[in-house]
This record gives structure tokens, C-alpha cells and sequence, in this order.
């Protein structure tokens, strides 16, 4: 076999799930070969190296062999050689294994949140974000080591500040 088709092979070396994925995924421009986009008839070659963004990654492969059925995943895997950077490997592998970011965790029954709600969850997400952030972007961003720290957080303190949170009230000292 010289040639197959491009959507034809990334779905039997199972780089998607499905042939309509694939497809779909070569028509919205993101796959490439040599630079350049590819429409999902394009005749692959052995050797070429495929460029695939997929998840916001960017995966590239080498066809070393061509098939055109789909096969389990220990022969798909010997006909292409993943030459993705390690960089980007990382990445991927760090997203995959502690998973996408997870949106907030409501009770169940608990409604959607109202726009108070939500501001409160805006706002105790810019606080954690300010915490993971390194000293060089805390002092970027105003917060320096005369800031008194709140429950370990690097907020002012101007006094006592009333919360409420499912309808109990408390002070935070």
C-alpha cells in the first residue's frame, strides 16, 4: 500500500477516536503536513511527519507504516514513531493525569449560584491564584512581605469583615 488517506489513518492508529473526529479535525485545520494544512483526502505517504493539535496540544507523528482498518492499540502503535517534543509530552501528561481544571463543586440540590455566588467564587479564585503565585509576580501584582497575611492568604487586613455563607454570618478577626 503506497498511499491512504490521512483521516482514514489517523482514526486506525487510533490518534482519534473516531474516523468522524478525524475527519472533522483535518477540515477545522488542525492537522498538517510539511507546514501545511491538509484537507482529510489527503493520500499519506510512509515517512511523512504529521502535526496534529488536539486537547490544545500539539502532537507529531512519523507514518511508518500505512493501514487503512482500524487495529488494536499494540499494532497501532508500531505504525507511527511519536516524535512530539518532551516539552509538550510533559504538558499533556500533566494535564491527563491531574485532569482538567475542575469548575467549583456544588452541593447537590444547590441550584446554580446566584451572581453574588458567583462573584464570591470569582474572587476566592483570584486569591488562589495569588497564592500558587511565585514572590517575583506577588510583588508584580502590589503584595509585599508588609502585608499582614489573612487565614495564610496575602490580603490587606482592614478590620473586621462580615461574610456570609449559607445564611450563618461570621467575622473574620
Amino acid at each position: 500500500m503506497n498511499k491512504v488517506r490521512i483521516d482514514k489513518w489517523l482514526w486506525s492508529v487510533r490518534i482519534f477516536k473516531s474516523r468522524t473526529v478525524a475527519t472533522d479535525a483535518c477540515k477545522a485545520g488542525k492537522v498538517r503536513i510539511d507546514g501545511e494544512v491538509v484537507k482529510p483526502s489527503y493520500q499519506l505517504s510512509e515517512g511523512e511527519v504529521v502535526w496534529v493539535r488536539k486537547e490544545g496540544f500539539h502532537f507529531q507523528y512519523r507514518a511508518l507504516q500505512l493501514i487503512e482498518k482500524r487495529v488494536g492499540a499494540p499494532i497501532a502503535v508500531t505504525c507511527y514513531e511519536d516524535i512530539t517534543p518532551l516539552a509538550e509530552k510533559k504538558k499533556y501528561e500533566d494535564w491527563f493525569l491531574n485532569g482538567a481544571p475542575a469548575a467549583e463543586k456544588r452541593e447537590k440540590g444547590s441550584g446554580r449560584p446566584t451572581k453574588k455566588d458567583r462573584r464570591e467564587i470569582e474572587e476566592l479564585a483570584d486569591v488562589m491564584s495569588t497564592l500558587s503565585a511565585t514572590p517575583q509576580e506577588a510583588s508584580a501584582a502590589g503584595i509585599n512581605d508588609s502585608d499582614k497575611y489573612v487565614h495564610g492568604s496575602p490580603m490587606k487586613y482592614d478590620g473586621p469583615v462580615e461574610r456570609r455563607r449559607t445564611g450563618a454570618a461570621f467575622l473574620i478577626p
